[in-house]
This record gives structure tokens, sequence and C-alpha cells, in this order.
């Protein structure tokens, strides 16, 4: 579960949201860290050498949703995605998509994955990036949405990195 659980999708708030979080301090080095709320210990963001992720919304629980009721659920995280992606591109131009089905590959046979992706896969965020960079600053910035299993709930997340995100390699 995330901070973000319960709360009713804003695009405006996500979009400033990730707007402030393209100048977000990262640190330069050290190893990966997940933050959680002091109260309910729900996951805030999770810091690694070079990069910062945050979650931006998370949708309802989907357990004993079944056919076009589940399909509705999971549609609603990729058209807030979708809603969340346009309004980005008015600040950054076009995005491309990186896939992650490569390293999700790797890191599922306990392979080594670079750091951010890592840290993304214990989120359980294993949906596509879309994909700003270089951002004027140099940075490279990142938003996903996706879900650990069939009843998860979905996970809207987004992430900035002073690296280039690439499309990594397969197994």
């Amino acid at each position: 579960m995330s901070s973000r659980a319960g709360e009713t999708f804003d695009p405006t708030r996500a979009a400033t949201e990730v707007l402030a979080l393209a100048d977000a301090p990262v640190p330069e080095a050290g190893p990966t860290t997940g933050e959680g709320d002091p109260a309910t210990g729900e996951w805030t963001a999770t810091t690694g050498a070079g990069f910062r992720i945050v979650p931006l919304w998370e949708g309802e629980g989907l357990t004993g949703l079944y056919d076009t009721a589940w399909s509705d659920a999971t549609d609603t995280g990729v058209q807030h995605l979708a809603v969340l992606t346009k309004t980005l591109e008015t600040h950054w131009g076009p995005h491309h998509v990186i896939q992650l089905h490569g390293p999700l590959l790797r890191w599922q046979m306990d392979q080594p994955v670079e750091p951010l992706f890592a840290a993304l896969f214990s989120q359980d965020l294993y949906g596509d990036l879309h994909v700003w960079g270089p951002l004027p600053s140099g940075r490279w910035l990142a938003t996903t949405v996706g879900h650990s299993d069939g009843d998860a709930p979905l996970v809207m997340a987004a992430l900035v990195t002073t690296q280039p995100i690439t499309q990594p390699e397969g197994p």
C-alpha cells in the first residue's frame, strides 16, 4: 500500500507534484531506501543513487472484481496515466515509452538489474515507463502505473533521475 490509498485521482495535483519532483533533491550515492509514513508505514518514496520515486495515486483493490468490472478498474489507472501524460507533454513535449519486460524477467530470474528498476519492482511498479528527458536541467523524468497481481490495487508513480533512462536489455 502507498500513502495515496483512498485518495481520489486529481490530475492537477499529480502534475504539480511531478513538476516539483523534476527539481527535487536526489542522493548522488548510497543505498536504495524506501520511506514510509511514520504513522501507517505506507510507502511515501524510494530514493537511491541518482533517483527518487514517489506514489501519485492508488486505486481500489481489485479483489472480487471479474470480467468487465476488473477490466474497467484497470482501465481507470491507464486512463489516469494518459491524462497526466498529456498534461506533462505541455511542459516537456512528447514522451517516449520504455518497456520494462526485459529487466522484469531478469529480476524474476534473480539476475542483476539497475537499482532504479529494482526499486520500481520492489514497489510492484511493473508498468512501462512514460519518459521525458533529458529535461533542461539534464534530468530524466518518468511516470508509470501498475500492480503486482490481479487483485492488488493499481499504483501510479513518478520518478526523477540524474541518469538517462534508456530501453534496457532482456535476459
